[in-house]
């Protein structure tokens, strides 16, 4: 069986592209769930499984965060990665998704869970939104806050990979608050689009965005749940783009200089595992004091490897 891909909401398991996509398993909340319960819910996956690679968005709640890190701790596996990536809700779902066509792909546990950072650089995620007020997840500036208040302001805001907020107004975009003007910068590869709508009424992701884009396919999904407080308002319509065919994924990660990893022998690729989090190098060593009874050996140069 490939490796089990999980997450911590229904609403960030999109429908898959063919029928070679398996889903994602829904691991419960302490709300939901007792603690047994999720003890057989986990072992279960790992029994069938043999690896579980959970995505832990950052917004999740502390109780429900602390409950994933018990129920490892209490199975006592290394066989459990946690990845902790930082893309908007509407993203991260995509990101799972592919993180979903890989696992049945010939890859490892270990390149699989270190492969989401690196599939995380190609996600153009980000929203149409009514007010940027209250916007802390990407640099705004005073005169956006400002305009903000205006009846009818629009901004389309990139959150990844790169920060940028453009002010939109009737004739089109106009100057860009960071990163310069007009359109938000697209990705310079083949994707495809998938938004959400919430309370903002606008047509301007299809109308605009996806032909300035030069998207292959756009698809409309149920907002997630946690996209307005992620976003600081339910005036939007979240967007984000993706490499959508396995094949070209299957290539970006087989391209990367595979490791082991010295602290808990799986493989990875980039720097650090997905895991037990331990980077690909040792820290170097502390400079000698004055008290030191031996200098401290030099460490060697590290080898050239690829780097996420």
């Amino acid at each position: 069986m490939p490796t089990a891909i999980a997450v911590t909401s229904a609403d960030l398991v999109l429908p898959a592209p063919d029928r070679h996509t398996p889903g994602a398993a829904v691991l419960h909340p302490p709300d939901v769930l007792d603690l047994e319960g999720a003890l057989a819910e986990t072992a279960a996956l790992l029994e069938r499984h043999g690896h579980l690679v959970v995505v832990v968005p950052p917004w999740l709640a502390p109780a429900a965060a602390r409950r994933l890190r018990t129920v490892r701790a209490i199975l006592e596996t290394d066989r459990i990665a946690f990845l902790d990536i930082d893309l908007p809700p509407l993203g991260t779902a995509l990101l799972v998704r592919q993180l979903r066509q890989l696992s049945v792909c010939d890859f490892s546990p270990g390149v699989i869970a270190s492969a989401a950072r690196l599939l995380s650089h190609y996600i153009y995620a980000g929203a149409l939104l009514g007010t940027v007020a209250k916007l802390d997840r990407v640099p705004v500036g005073l005169k956006a806050h400002a305009r903000s208040w205006a009846p009818s302001a629009q901004f389309a805001v990139l959150a990844n990979p790169t920060p940028h907020l453009v002010k939109l107004g009737a004739a089109g975009a106009r100057a860009g608050a960071h990163g310069g003007g007009g359109l938000p910068p697209g990705p310079e590869f083949v994707t495809h689009l998938t938004f959400a709508r919430g309370q903002l009424a606008s047509d301007w992701v299809t109308a605009e965005l996806a032909p300035a884009w030069q998207v292959q396919g756009v698809m409309e999904n149920p907002l997630p749940a946690d996209s307005p407080a992620w976003w600081a308002t339910g005036k939007l319509v979240e967007f984000a783009a993706a490499i959508p065919d396995p094949a070209v994924l299957y290539q970006l990660v087989a391209s990367v200089r595979r490791e082991e990893c010295r602290w808990c022998g799986a493989e990875l690729i980039g720097d650090r595992c997905g895991f037990c989090a331990a980077p690909l190098t040792a820290s170097p060593p502390a400079a000698p004091t004055a008290h030191s009874a031996s200098p401290a050996r030099s460490v060697p140069p590290a080898r050239s490897r690829s780097r996420l």
